[in-house]
Parts: structure tokens; sequence; C-alpha cells
């Protein structure tokens, strides 16, 4: 069995039945449902409340079978070592858009600096203004 989804299909698109999403995890399905009230991986739900995957879940899934069976760690280490790892997704999700905003903003030569910092860690206005609103008189 391929360890890795095929590109074609959304990631986050819920595709998958409890039953499929297990095969593909390589799980029971009462396990996933457990997982799923523990709130370790929360599958989309169907207007008849079916579970449906998606190949995000599957992958996560796949994880926590490798953390619990290859690694030793118990289901709280891993729902935290999810958590973490959502958080640090979230944190470079936001540090890719401020750098796209940063590289936008240094490209325009039109947009005045509201300061500068100096080689010694001292603050000065930037191009073209008296003082930065931000900063008090000194």
């Amino acid at each position: 069995m391929s360890q890795s989804l095929p590109d074609l299909v959304d990631i986050e698109a819920p595709i998958f039945t409890v039953t499929v999403a297990a095969r593909l995890a390589g799980m029971h399905p009462q396990t996933l449902r457990t997982y799923d009230r523990m709130g370790l991986v929360v599958p989309k739900r169907t207007k008849g409340l079916g579970r449906r995957y998606s190949p995000r879940d599957i992958k996560k899934l796949r994880l926590i079978q490798h953390l619990s069976q290859e690694e030793g760690v118990n289901l709280n280490g891993i729902k935290r070592i999810i958590e973490l790892s959502d958080q640090l997704d979230v944190a470079a999700a936001r540090i890719a858009q401020l750098t796209e905003l940063l590289q936008v903003l240094t490209m325009d030569e039109h947009v005045a600096r509201v300061f500068t910092a100096g080689m010694e860690g001292d603050v000065r206005p930037g191009r073209g203004l008296s003082r930065p609103a931000a900063l008090p008189a000194a």
C-alpha cells in the first residue's frame, strides 16, 4: 500500500467513510471512532451525521499510528503533539503572510518608513518623516 495519496484530491475534502479511512490508515474503524470522541482526529459530518475523513485526516491517523506503535507515545502525548503541530502550522502560515507583506512594502519606494534602527540599536525617524507617530519625543 502506498504511503501517500494522489495530489489530485483536495487535501481537505471529506471523502472517505470510516471503513475506508480505517483501511487507509491501517486501523480498525472503532479506533477512528474513539479518536473522534477524544478529539484527536475529528472528521466532517454528512447531513445524516456519518463521518467523512479527508486526506489530511488520513495523514494524521497515520501519524498517530506511528507515534503510538513505533515511538511508544501514549494518546495524551499524541494529542499534545498534534496540538503543537497545528499551532506550528498556523504560525508558519502567518509568517508566510507577513513575509509576503514585508516584501511588498519594501519593494514600494513610495512607502515611507515609520522608523529605522541604527547599528547600536537606536531608533530614528524614517525617510521623509520628522518624527514617527508611535515614538514620543526624546
